[in-house]
């Protein structure tokens, strides 16, 4: 696939975060203690990390950027869909806005980046984790092939470095996957998913 444009990496971005909260949204208070693929979370705390992600995100976008900075800002109150629905319109309203694409972004900890690369390094945070929601509840959990392709042409950019994968950095390491897996198992693995991954008994 070739880089998708600025308006269509936007509405893939947007598409990744409503198929995350359809997984979400079936998440209930007897859920919160399940375990996830990120074996240091269970599933509350998978939640906290996904809002705080989008409200960081969303307060970073900004201009001038938020201050001070609101990556830790991982309260779901007695609703985490709907802290999780709050939190992704205001991150996919702060990337809408003219010229962002082409701005300086500060993500975390991690470096400073430009705004479209601030883009795609949600869009697969999102679609990765929502596939961890879902398979932690086990309930469906489908991107499309035009969602994958793109989550694909970003993680591959991912250094295989420790300084990027492993304790501590933003990815786990990869996990190998047969060559004639589909699109979608591929990035899990590249993301450090083990695509067989299931709720221990």
């Amino acid at each position: 696939m070739t880089d998708p444009t600025t308006a269509d990496l936007r509405d893939l971005h947007r598409r990744a975060l409503e198929l995350a909260g359809r997984a979400v949204a079936q998440v209930t208070s007897a859920d919160l203690d399940r375990p996830t693929p990120c074996a240091e979370w269970t599933l509350g705390e998978l939640l906290r990390h996904m809002v705080s992600e989008n409200r960081g995100f969303a307060g970073a976008a900004a201009d001038p950027p938020a201050r001070p900075p609101v990556w830790d800002d991982d309260d779901l109150g007695d609703d985490p869909f709907g802290a999780y629905q709050d939190s992704a319109t205001a991150v996919v309203k702060a990337f809408s806005v003219p010229g962002f694409p082409d701005r300086q972004v500060e993500v975390r900890e991690f470096g400073v980046f430009p705004g479209r690369a601030a883009i795609g390094m949600h869009l697969i945070d999102n679609l990765v984790h929502g596939w961890d929601v879902a398979v932690s509840i086990d309930v469906s959990y489908r991107p499309d092939p035009e969602l994958v392709a793109a989550g694909l042409a970003v993680a591959a950019r991912v250094p295989d470095t420790p300084a990027s994968r492993g304790p501590g950095a933003a990815f786990d390491a990869r996990v190998p996957v047969p060559g004639d897996a589909p699109d979608f198992q591929r990035l899990l693995g590249l993301l450090g998913r083990s695509p067989s991954w299931a709720v221990p008994c």
